[in-house]
């Protein structure tokens, strides 16, 4: 049986937390691994964080790819941005159902992280695949994208989900 775990959706302050490294590569953790890919295909998300299934553990996966199938597992991503150039995109996010807007962020990272098994690895990422990684490890430092917008842009952004919510 496949498990969908629950997204916690904005505003709820859970979302704000700092997520704790992982230290303990275990069953259980191939098994939230597990459970967040089946949560974000099911939900027709790129990425997911722990902390949105109300884990705070750092934790992200991301499938970007057209026929889903290749997904990546990130343990304890660090970021280092590889170039100063910089990237707008529309993004969306599963804690914030029908909302997009545009965010800046580096082109090009690098990105130190651990496998399920634990193994240190580091890869480059650029487009979409940095642009998902960056706004995951965000989540894993308590920062929602519309953190990233100008104020005015955040207000008009919360505004309208907030109002999407009580329909």
């Amino acid at each position: 049986p496949v498990t969908k775990l629950k997204i916690i959706k904005y505003p709820d302050p859970f979302l704000k937390q700092k997520c704790l490294p992982v230290t303990s590569f275990d069953k259980e953790l191939k098994i939230l691994a597990e459970d967040m890919l089946n949560t974000m295909y099911e939900s027709e998300g790129i990425g997911l964080s722990a902390i949105q299934v109300g884990v705070l553990k750092r934790v992200i996966v991301i499938d970007i790819t057209e026929e889903l199938k290749k997904p990546l597992i990130l343990i304890n991503p660090v970021i280092t941005p590889s170039n100063s150039k910089f990237l707008e995109f529309k993004e969306g996010c599963l804690s914030f159902p029908g909302i997009y807007e545009s965010v800046k962020r580096n082109e090009e990272i690098a990105v130190d992280y651990n496998s399920i098994e634990g193994k240190k690895l580091s890869m480059k990422a650029t487009g979409l695949l940095s642009i998902c990684i960056q706004h995951e490890v965000d989540h894993l430092e308590g920062v929602v994208f519309l953190d990233r917008l100008s104020g005015l842009k955040r207000n008009r952004a919360e505004k309208k989900f907030l109002k999407m919510l009580n329909r």
